[in-house]
């Protein structure tokens, strides 16, 4: 059994953790499965360990919605006070069934509370133990973030009261970039949050889907991919696709099942204001192959006119960062809670913000519990149900 970590954003631990369940990847943990999201545990912040073979990597690449990547461990952890051991331990691990010689690669170090705490250090270190074992010299730079490191192979080392965890990175590109968003708004949401937004929110994946700032169309594409059963890496290159052991016949057999479901009659619909986003929502529902299980509008919040039967309301409006600084924007959050309550009563709500004040503009009850980052702020999901003039 080989160990992996699932890469994720603070805050979607427990819904990876729910994902992995899901995919059979982890134990049977039926007293967990069944609580709420926010409830599950956080094995580890900012990921989650697994066990399995090549097919477990490979599903969870192909089937993960919430995670950033996933990074295979290479061989067991050791423990290193200095450069000269580092080295030493590191040649001795099976660098090549995840290189080939003279590959470059790239090495990103983080370290704390050891006594090796200079990252460039630990990085040539690493890459004189690749050399060592590979017998051929591999061009090394180190990483300064993700977004840097998707070519070529990243090499991720973790220094931590002198433990080394060394890891390879078998994603390539972070997962969110599906293939899909080549046409992006203003202050796009990226697709594992939006993926995220879903899930907790709890949509079943039949009611109707509405979002009424839909931008890039980043949450009803998702929402489509997700009710058609069509799974998040199916259009993309991964990293484990380079490697020597790479096993081509086990991925066209994951791919082979990995059929959508049947074509649902399926209500998601998305709208905006700006007429250039909603071009760019359709061009991209297109790639995704949803554009036929989508209804795009461009219109103002305040047109807005969902089915009559009860559904979801998932959105991602404005919060004042980037695309509106200086704007108040209590108006639009406040007339959006008016449009809620006159146009989807009995509905469940969803609504990702910064800020608390703008949420409670809504004038809805909302649950802010469930916390995550979006490009590196942080953000909270409000949660809630309008309520049916009947029940008033």
């Amino acid at each position: 059994m080989e160990s992996f970590f699932a890469v994720t954003v603070p805050g979607l631990e427990g819904l990876t953790t729910l994902e992995l369940l899901r995919l059979n990847l982890l134990p049977a943990q039926t007293t967990v499965a069944d609580k709420p999201v926010s409830t599950l545990p956080r094995p580890d912040t900012g990921g989650v360990v697994f066990k399995g073979n090549l097919e477990a990597l490979y599903r969870a690449n192909l089937y993960l919605r919430t995670a950033s990547r996933v990074l295979a461990r290479v061989g067991t952890f050791f423990y290193a006070t200095t450069f000269s051991d580092l080295r030493d331990k590191a040649s001795r691990l099976p660098w090549e069934r995840f290189l080939h010689p003279g590959q470059p690669v790239v090495v990103r170090v983080t370290c704390h509370k050891s006594k090796l705490y200079h990252s460039d250090g630990v990085a040539e270190r690493i890459a004189g133990a690749i050399f060592d074992r590979m017998g051929k010299e591999s061009p090394v730079k180190q990483a300064i973030d993700e977004e840097e490191a998707d070519q070529p192979q990243l090499v991720v080392v973790r220094l931590y009261k002198d433990q080394v965890t060394v890891s390879m990175d078998s994603s390539g590109e972070l997962l969110h970039r599906r293939g899909y968003r080549q046409a992006v708004a203003k202050a796009p949401l990226r697709e594992t949050l939006a993926a995220a937004m879903l899930m907790a929110s709890g949509w079943d994946k039949k009611s109707p889907l509405l979002d009424p700032f839909c931008g890039s169309g980043t949450i009803p594409i998702e929402a489509a991919l997700m009710a058609l059963g069509i799974p998040a890496g199916l259009k993309r290159h991964f990293a484990f696709m380079d490697w020597p052991g790479y096993d081509e016949a086990l991925w066209k057999r994951l791919l082979a099942e990995a059929e959508p479901l049947p074509a649902a009659e399926l209500s998601i619909f998305a709208s905006d204001r700006d007429a250039g986003a909603v071009q760019m929502a359709q061009e991209n529902a297109e790639r995704a192959g949803v554009s036929e299980s989508i209804q795009f509008e461009c219109q103002a919040v305040s047109a807005i006119h969902p089915p009559q039967k009860p559904g979801w309301v998932v959105t991602n409006p404005p919060y004042g960062l980037r695309v509106s600084e200086g704007k108040d924007l209590r108006n639009l959050y406040a007339q959006f809670g008016n449009v809620l309550r006159a146009q989807c009563p009995g509905w469940n709500v969803s609504v990702l913000s910064s800020d608390l004040m703008l949420l409670g503009q809504i004038g809805l009850k909302l649950d802010t519990s469930f916390s995550m980052t979006n490009g590196g702020v942080g953000v909270r999901l409000g949660r809630g149900k309008v309520s049916a003039p009947w029940a008033e």
